[in-house]
């Protein structure tokens, strides 16, 4: 585990900024980490950064650029260890020596194979002070999806859902809109704009026909502006309408139809005719095999992956423990009836004892409604060398 020690309020207090930074690159980054990178300077901010899109500058070299020659003599704030290999990009660690920095503190190592300690060594072998561990278990959380991909081929995975207080998502004749209200709806595209693809079942595009896009004014929303993840629908028997607001030529962003062999070919010919990916998939329980899915999206490179329904889809996600954590929004209102749909169908549970349990529970008032998070699994940390 990560050595403790005593850190100073001011080593605390740039690598939390450096957190906020690596926070604002989620969902652009795919398939790196979003890393955020501070440079320090006799108390001072020379330079600052976050990890740009694919074949984009490190966090690292944004701030380098921003600061330049006052770069020489600085303390370096970074959230993911340096790379020291070629990839899109050359090695951060070269760029950091010949800028001469003087101190490196890093918040978590890099498990990437050939990254992985090595960028420390090449920091020390250069004379650069290097400490390890500030604010690891929060560096662990912004990357955990980078962390499960690699360790696991899998995204991480997040159930995001409305419901009321009697816990229903749609009354008993499935009209939905709007449980909660405007500020939690925000918030909802504050996590899509985070995330790199948002899942949802083909039972939800038939009901609502939702756009899935991410609606928010850019300074609201992460680097760059508001980003619109590739949307994936699960859709065994290609249900998805060719004229889904979706496929609309001028709705942003990708949409990816996740089959089964059992669609018809003509159905899928108009999916993609309507400008949809289209992915063959095996079956499982009726209908798609959802691990291969999700293995297919991690083989994408895709670190994180937003679920908002419906019922059955996460009912189905939760039963083969698939899920990593909750974001749910309960309005203080509520509506009755037996055929009210809860969020989460599926098998479920038999008894309270087996019960999914929440780790790191946060509570946030937003207006009338409250947002529930946590986790149901704790991401790895690194162990420092």
């Amino acid at each position: 585990m990560v050595a403790s020690r005593a850190w100073s309020d001011e080593d605390r207090r740039w690598m939390r900024r450096a957190l906020a930074l690596a926070w604002r690159a989620q969902g652009r980054v795919a398939p790196n980490p979003a890393v955020g990178a501070v440079l320090v300077r006799e108390g001072e901010v020379v330079g600052e950064g976050a990890t740009r899109p694919p074949g984009g500058s490190h966090a690292e070299i944004v701030a380098l650029q921003q600061a330049g020659e006052r770069a020489r003599g600085a303390t370096l704030y970074v959230t993911l260890e340096p790379c020291a290999h070629y990839g899109r990009t050359p090695p951060c660690v070269e760029a950091l020596v010949a800028a001469g920095v003087r101190r490196v503190v890093v918040a978590l190592l890099d498990p990437y194979p050939e990254v992985c300690g090595r960028g420390l060594a090449r920091l020390r072998d250069a004379g650069i002070e290097v400490e390890v561990g500030l604010e690891a278990d929060a560096a662990a959380l912004v990357n955990a999806g980078y962390l499960k991909r690699l360790s696991t081929g899998l995204p991480e995975v997040t159930a995001k859902y409305a419901m009321t207080l009697d816990g229903r998502i749609a009354t008993r004749s499935g009209h939905s809109r709007w449980i909660t209200g405007e500020l939690a709806r925000r918030e909802a595209h504050r996590l899509r704009d985070q995330h790199d693809a948002v899942l949802v079942g083909v039972g939800t595009v038939l009901a609502d026909d939702p756009l899935l896009t991410v609606r928010l004014p850019p300074e609201e929303a992460g680097e760059g502006g508001p980003h619109h993840p590739l949307r994936v629908v699960v859709d065994s028997r290609a249900r998805t309408p060719a004229t889904a607001a979706m496929l609309h030529p001028d709705t942003p962003g990708r949409t990816l139809i996740a089959c089964t062999a059992s669609a018809p070919a003509e159905r899928l010919a108009a999916l993609e005719a309507a400008g949809a990916e289209v992915l063959i998939l095996p079956g499982s329980e009726g209908g798609v095999d959802l691990v291969a899915l999700l293995r297919a999206l991690g083989e994408r490179g895709v670190n994180r992956v937003l679920v908002e329904g419906g019922g059955r889809l996460l009912g189905r996600l939760f039963d083969l423990g698939l899920v990593d954590q909750v974001v749910a929004f309960i309005a203080p209102v509520l509506v009755g009836g037996c055929q009210a749909p809860g969020p989460v169908g599926g098998r479920g549970v038999a008894t309270m004892d087996q019960a999914w349990r929440l780790q790191g529970v946060e509570l946030c008032r937003l207006g009338p409604d409250v947002m529930v998070a946590g986790r149901l699994t704790v991401p790895p940390v690194s162990e420092v060398a």
